[in-house]
């Protein structure tokens, strides 16, 4: 039985300027022959672009992309989705498709790895789609490690009778040494960045897998540091030494590579009077020139490292992200987050405005506050959330629903600037303002705000790692992040088990008049608020803010750490460890 795979490419590539539809007849992936396929290069490189579906984006494989919008976070709640992990009421499931869709993909490249070794011709000629192969085998199981910890390690391609159906699971230890081989074989045949022609922009390059490579490090190392073997599961085997600094300084000189050598820049036009200094809303909008009021398109962004192509003709978004992004219920916290134009917090800072009516809170404040939430006084009518605020990332101005098409961000430069500062930090405990100025001050310059430096943090109290984790949160927020980030630094419980709070509705020294509708407006009345007010530590004493959700409907435990292994995967092979806990 034969089935069509559709493969969008662009002159062989994915730039979306000079465009066609690739409609290959194959047979199913897993009867594939040499008689049918992989004969010549070309083959191979067609079959390298089917690759490019597995990455996160609008059109996700692995669930909702709102999933990935830090809705039911410390930072933000999602209509009235609550995900199980948020709330920590994860239960063992009989189906997953993270699962299922990550070892599909999985398959899919042990296919082109098993047909490269017994390719006719010079083996020069398809080692780029081979070192793609092994960055996409490396991507799937990172996703795997994240969710699931230890899985089983599968890197041929397996049929009915091959043993490893009914394999333990490996170790999250062995599963990340995959990872890391896989990456270093993928580096070693990828191209630069810079030799990639316009019409094949968003494949994979050698500076792309090296900032993904310094991302997994970070993570994996911070992931060891502060949990050590607490989430590993029974008869897991542990690793001979923890590797912490090991990776860290890897990963410092990984980033460092990228940020100097990789040619990439942030896309920056707050100098231009009309972008009113709010180049980090229009970033995530970009398509043509009249989706930002600097004129510019998705040629002009480079700072996109990893990132899923989409054109709204020939691969629309199509998830209504205008009417989705300004449902999200921003948190209390989150606005918190945003330091004042001095580089200050605003519990510290002499710029911050307070609470007199609802636009004063940002006044004097970073950049990214009003790119990414809609002031009060913008007056979009959008706030059908609960919490006063409203989203404005990724909402796509002048677009109509299921036509918002930006192309979507998996890796981009800011990440990597944060990861350099934070691998430094967690190495050595400390970090130069020389190295904070290569890495997290171009990140304040855009936003507007004052440099971080060590005698900021030393003449007013703060602590430097809070701060780069602070940069973190604020500049990468509605990414996807947040999950990852809290459990990784062993906090997921001190931060989800609170309160989700919202704008400050005070007494009565406060304009409380924050919701719109149509061309009404009408003040808070607590009465229709499920949970009320609830009282909490502002720069101006204890004030009474809308309770989006309530401390009592929140249980997260290290359990949560990791999701369970799908039940119907146990009850294929009794030889898999189901995760602690579950």
């Amino acid at each position: 039985m034969k089935k069509t795979l559709y493969i969008l490419a662009c002159s062989l590539g994915l730039g979306l300027s000079s465009c066609q539809s690739y409609f290959l007849d194959l047979d199913p992936l897993d009867e594939m022959t040499d008689a049918v396929y992989f004969k010549e290069a070309s083959d191979f490189n067609e079959y390298a672009i089917s690759f490019y579906g597995q990455l996160l984006g609008w059109n996700s494989k692995y669930g909702s992309i709102y999933n990935y919008f830090d809705g039911s976070t410390d930072l933000s709640t999602y209509f009235n989705y609550q995900s199980e992990v948020g709330r920590g009421t994860i239960q063992v499931t009989t189906d997953d498709t993270r699962w299922n869709n990550c070892y599909s993909n999985i398959r899919t490249v042990n296919i082109l790895l098993e047909k490269a070794k017994s390719y006719p011709g010079d083996s020069q000629d398809i080692s780029r789609y081979v070192s793609e192969a092994y960055f996409f085998r490396a991507y799937s199981y990172f996703y795997l490690l994240k969710f699931f910890g230890g899985v089983p390690k599968v890197t041929t391609v397996l049929d009915i009778d091959s043993p490893e159906l009914m394999g333990k699971r490996n170790s999250r230890y062995e599963i990340f040494s995959l990872i890391l081989e896989d990456l270093d074989k993928a580096i070693e045949g990828l191209p630069l960045e810079q030799s990639i022609p316009a019409d094949e922009k968003g494949r994979i390059s050698q500076y792309a897998a090296k900032a993904f490579k310094a991302r997994v490090l970070l993570y994996e190392a911070t992931w060891r540091k502060y949990n050590g073997t607490t989430t590993d599961y029974e008869g897991s085997e542990g690793p001979e030494s923890d590797q912490v600094n090991e990776f860290l300084a890897e990963a410092e000189q990984l980033s460092y590579d990228v940020i100097v050598n990789g040619k990439y820049s942030l896309w920056n036009y707050n100098s231009q009077s009309s972008m009113q200094n709010m180049s980090s809303r229009y970033l995530f909008c970009l398509e043509e020139a009249d989706s930002n009021p600097a004129g510019m398109t998705k040629a002009s962004n480079n700072e996109f490292i990893i990132y899923s192509v989409y054109d709204a003709s020939l691969r629309p978004g199509g998830i209504n992200l205008n009417q989705t992004v300004p449902k999200m219920d921003v948190s209390r916290k989150f606005i918190d987050m945003f330091v004042c134009t001095d580089g200050l917090p605003i519990e510290k800072s002499e710029k911050f405005k307070g609470y007199e009516n609802p636009s004063s809170e940002f006044t004097n404040r970073d950049y990214r506050l009003k790119s990414y939430i809609y002031q009060p006084s913008d007056d979009k009518k959008l706030n059908d959330g609960r919490s006063g605020y409203v989203s404005a990332k990724f909402y796509c101005e002048g677009k109509t629903n299921l036509n918002e098409s930006p192309n979507y961000p998996v890796l981009r430069l800011a990440e990597v600037y944060l990861i350099y500062a934070e691998a430094i930090y967690e190495l050595r405990g400390e970090i130069t303002d020389q190295e904070l100025e290569r890495s997290i001050n171009q990140l304040r310059k855009r936003a507007g705000v004052a440099s971080l430096t060590n005698a900021l943090v030393a003449d007013n109290g703060l602590d430097m790692k809070e701060e780069i984790r602070r940069e973190r949160t604020v500049e990468l927020y509605m990414e996807g992040y947040r999950f990852d980030d809290l459990k990784r630094w062993g906090i997921m419980e001190q931060e989800l088990n609170e309160s989700r709070l919202g704008m400050v509705v005070g007494s009565d020294d406060y304009d409380t008049t924050f919701m719109t509708e149509g061309e009404n407006t009408s003040s808070f009345a607590e009465n229709t608020y499920v949970w009320g007010t609830e009282e909490t530590d502002t720069p101006e004493g204890k004030l009474k803010c809308v309770a989006i959700d309530v401390k009592t409907n929140f249980n997260v435990t290290k359990t949560h750490y990791l999701w369970p292994i799908p039940q119907k995967q146990i009850n294929l092979n009794g030889n898999l460890k189901q995760n602690p806990g579950y």
